[in-house]
């Protein structure tokens, strides 16, 4: 079967109808079975184009973390690439290059302490990246207990119930137990001392989110580390801590610099990050950086010699293209520290002053503020009980934003939220453009004699 979103109709079996171009009067083509015939190649993209004005103004969407804007001057060179294959290091060994060059970058932004010789990778997104640390995090694992003649059947991983779900992929794939810290009260994401409680012999490892989807926070990775640290001394059980970095390893080095959370702490091992995302490229590219070589286990890497030469290769996919990592690579020529630290500052800016402005409102609470990831979160006040934040949702998208509306899950599942995502192209002007859509829809809503719209009815957005 084809995977497709729970929410797609598939009403229409028909054709579809060609417009009167090029003598085309008439004509049809299928649309789920491939054509007998050829089209024109203006004809081919026209009907592609008109029917792709069907979906949202990526620009107006505010659900999703996923970079939307970039420099045409990192367009033209992502064209340039297009065509070449990044597994390929033989065949575009310059392209090769420009990868190693990011995960050195990388190592020595995240304070890797062997940074010269970077052990690391790029991936088509920091999904791929997460799955490459949990991999080597279970495999040092089953290396580890083997030599001490034990078992190995029975690995499990520490998170907070909040992480991705990348993360239950790869327990669910890899045969991993997954052991989440539920949420509880106002605490909305994962601490030392929750994630310690449900740590054994058989636990590979910890989890800490540097930014939690659900609400822009940061996990405590030191106190983390350091409940770890104690809880070795206790017991002589060495467990490691990979840092799911996918949106805030990419914002914290710039302007959280006092935050201590990467490889300065001895026991995070790997860290994964989205260049996608406030990497500032657009979709398919992500980084897994690992504090050694030690920390990546040799058997997981594969050489392969049928490229034109014997070359080695960690990543899940095979053959992708290398124009997200040269793009990768022009933000770090064309930014720098400053301008990466000017880009994720303007944002923070833009997310602290559009939460403060919303909470002044009335009917709404601030769940989060935007000081850690530019990203907040906010609620329906509970003596609202006309309307819901699915209502909210739906009478924003009429205005073309995309303003995610979701339960919490374990054991918050009472609270309802609304997350706004800022990045690069979200300006103080658009902040005021949604800020003046929410007031325009308010009076309407507070009209209404009971909610429109619940989790079952609203549009869907998925972490």
């Amino acid at each position: 079967m084809s995977l497709t979103h729970p929410q797609t109709k598939h009403g229409h079996d028909e054709d579809l109808a060609v417009q009167p171009l090029f003598g085309l009067e008439g004509t049809t083509i299928p649309r789920h079975a491939i054509p007998d015939g050829e089209l024109a190649p203006d004809v081919a993209y026209q009907i592609i184009h008109d029917e792709l004005m069907l979906d949202g103004n990526a620009r107006l969407n505010v659900a999703t973390f996923v970079t939307t804007w970039m420099e045409p001057q990192a367009q033209k060179l992502m064209s340039e690439c297009y065509d070449k294959n990044m597994i390929d290091k033989d065949e575009y060994p310059q392209t090769a290059e420009i990868e190693a060059r990011c995960v050195k970058m990388l190592s020595r932004l995240w304070h890797a302490p062997e940074a010269d010789e970077a052990t690391g990778c790029s991936t088509t997104g920091s999904s791929e990246a997460a799955m490459l640390g949990g991999l080597a995090l279970k495999r040092r694992w089953m290396q580890r207990r083997r030599a001490e003649g034990k078992p190995v059947d029975r690995p499990n991983l520490v998170m907070g119930i909040n992480v991705q779900v990348c993360w239950e992929k790869l327990a669910n794939y890899w045969d991993v137990e997954m052991r989440l810290v539920p949420m509880e009260g106002d605490r909305f994401h994962m601490s030392a001392e929750e994630a310690v409680k449900l740590c054994d012999e058989n636990t590979i490892g910890v989890i800490a989110i540097l930014g939690s989807t659900f609400d822009g926070s940061y996990e405590p990775v030191e106190e983390i580390c350091e409940a770890l640290d104690a809880f070795e001394t206790e017991t002589g059980l060495d467990i490691p801590v990979h840092v799911d970095g996918a949106s805030g390893a990419f914002v914290a080095p710039f302007i959280d610099e006092s935050l201590v959370w990467d490889f300065q702490l001895p026991r995070v091992a790997s860290i994964n990050a989205s260049g996608h995302k406030y990497g500032l490229v657009y979709p398919g590219v992500g980084w897994v950086v690992w504090r050694d070589s030690a920390a990546l286990p040799e058997d997981l890497i594969f050489w392969v010699n049928y490229l034109g030469d014997n070359m080695p290769t960690f990543a899940l996919n095979f053959s992708r293209p290398g124009a997200q990592v040269v793009a990768q690579y022009y933000n770090f020529l064309r930014l720098g520290f400053e301008g990466y630290a000017n880009v994720q500052g303007y944002a923070r800016d833009v997310a602290t002053r559009l939460s403060g402005e919303i909470e002044e409102i009335g009917p709404f609470e601030l769940i989060t503020r935007g000081d850690e990831l530019p990203v907040f979160a906010f609620k329906v006040k509970d003596d609202v009980e006309n309307f819901t934040v699915f209502d909210v949702s739906n009478a924003l998208r009429e205005r073309g934003w995309q303003v995610p509306a979701y339960t919490f899950p374990k054991n918050r599942e009472d609270l309802a939220a609304l997350r706004v995502v800022v990045r690069r192209g979200f300006t103080h002007d658009m902040a005021d453009l949604l800020l003046a859509d929410l007031n325009r829809q308010l009076p309407r809503l507070e009209s209404q004699p009971a909610p429109v719209h619940d989790a079952s009815s609203a549009a869907g957005f998925r972490h």
